[in-house]
């Protein structure tokens, strides 16, 4: 995705919090700060139930992180605390989305009583020299002193968590005077979760009765679709149908369909998986002179004629109209174009088997595509190939390509040099049977 990206920079830990064990779990020793000036100047522990928590960034729902903290005697209340991961998050081209304020969700409780909501606080900018950058922060609650206090924090993430990695959580409670009276750390490991439905891609294919059916991806490469779902009947009607954006598990995606006579007819998508497609609409005849068509993810559409010259149309509200835009000539060396995942171009295999990617160059009236980049050969054994977004965990489109036997491939995106996001070239068998489909896409 051609986009800033948020990257997370670790910052070095407090040095100062000397780990001890304590009955299989994490525990901090006083401070030697805390030394016989009297059980006012002791600082208490700060021990976090089943060690490190692994919070999924995703769909999956919250985990639940449970620490104790032991305090001196005659603390006095209220006590408050301070709760920071020992990262920040700055500006740069890796990781994932910008990270917001609710990345992750939280409900705080502690001996038992629930006090709702806590917030977290995500700041990210670049360090300043002399000004260390605020790190991401939750607020826990203001409590009465007690001799123990058992936390409990739910942590529900979203996808953009990912980039927190594997963080600490520094800890410190403080009295009614703001001494410390209790320090601790704890471990979070954030990974990468089942993405959204937003997020998730899903194929379609056609049958040779003309039934459309659905596969939404399941985030799981190991198990990369759903059960497939119909979406009905009378779609060989069309000699042509292309997604113009792409399809996802949340119903959205928009297609056009060419039927005999020529006239081209565009379905908006719905954001309903059990009905993905609006009531289709007419958007004019004399498209019978194209011999391929392929999206370019704005809901634009570039459509190859006879005589192999490519054409651009531009996408404003939900249809498709003229005059077109000339791209070149020479497109009749492909035998076979899809769009490559979320608007990230789209690849043509030539005649002799080899792969090639079209990255993106920008909107109407430039020039869709950039210079063509090779992917690799072999690519021949395949009868159908189909771009989709992401079917993984990894934010990256992806490829479905059907062999002769009828077997379905997934080849998982990856980053090249100048080629940009493109097939990897490791494969993963879906499944067989694909050969009862005349149109996956």
């Amino acid at each position: 995705m051609a986009r800033t990206r948020t990257a997370v920079v670790a910052a070095a830990l407090i040095a100062a919090l000397a780990p001890v064990t304590l009955g299989g779990s994490a525990a901090f020793a006083a401070s030697p700060a805390a030394t016989a000036a009297g059980t006012a100047a002791e600082v208490g522990t700060i021990v976090q139930d089943g060690g490190r928590l692994v919070v999924p960034a995703g769909e999956e729902g919250p985990v639940t992180l449970r620490f104790t903290a032991t305090l001196p005697a005659g603390v006095k209340g209220p006590v408050t605390a301070s709760f920071q991961l020992d990262t920040w998050l700055t500006e740069g081209e890796a990781g994932s989305s910008p990270v917001s304020q609710d990345v992750i969700r939280s409900v705080c409780a502690v001996n038992g009583v629930s006090y709702g909501a806590c917030a977290w606080h995500m700041p990210y900018h670049p360090p300043v020299l002399n000004d260390p950058p605020t790190r991401p922060s939750l607020d826990l609650p203001a409590v009465p002193a007690a001799e123990t206090l058992t936390y409990t924090v739910t942590l529900d993430a979203d996808g953009t968590a990912a980039v927190l990695g594997h963080p600490d959580a520094l800890v410190e409670l403080s009295d009614g005077t703001g001494a410390t009276v209790a320090r601790g750390k704890l471990g979070l490991d954030f990974v990468a979760g089942t993405p959204t439905a937003a997020r998730r891609g899903a194929v379609h294919a056609r049958d040779k009765d003309g039934v459309l059916w659905r596969y939404e991806a399941t985030g799981d490469v190991s198990r990369p679709f759903a059960a497939r779902k119909r979406v009905g009947g009378g779609w060989n009607a069309y000699t042509a149908v292309v997604p113009v954006t792409t399809a996802t598990a949340d119903g959205r995606g928009d297609l056009v369909a060419r039927d005999k006579a020529g006239v081209l007819w565009y379905y908006e998508g719905t954001g309903k998986p059990s009905e993905p497609f609006a009531p289709r609409k007419r958007v004019g005849g004399g498209w019978n002179t194209y011999t391929a068509f392929v999206g370019v993810g704005d809901g634009g559409l570039v459509a190859r004629d006879r005589d192999g010259v490519m054409w651009r149309y531009k996408g404003e509200h939900n249809t498709l109209y003229g005059p077109r835009q000339r791209v070149g000539g020479g497109w009749n060396t492909y035998t076979a174009l899809t769009m490559s995942g979320s608007r990230s171009g789209a690849l043509g295999r030539d005649k002799d088997g080899v792969l090639w990617k079209y990255n993106p160059w920008g909107p109407y009236p430039s020039a869709p595509f950039q210079q063509r980049q090779r992917v690799g050969g072999g690519w021949n054994t395949y009868t159908a190939l189909a771009g989709t977004a992401e079917l993984g965990r990894d934010e990256r489109p992806d490829l479905v390509a059907r062999d002769r036997d009828g077997k379905l491939w997934l080849y998982q995106g990856a980053y090249k040099p100048l080629s940009g996001l493109v097939p990897g070239s490791a494969r993963t068998l879906v499944g067989g049977g694909w050969n009862t489909y005349d149109l996956i896409f």
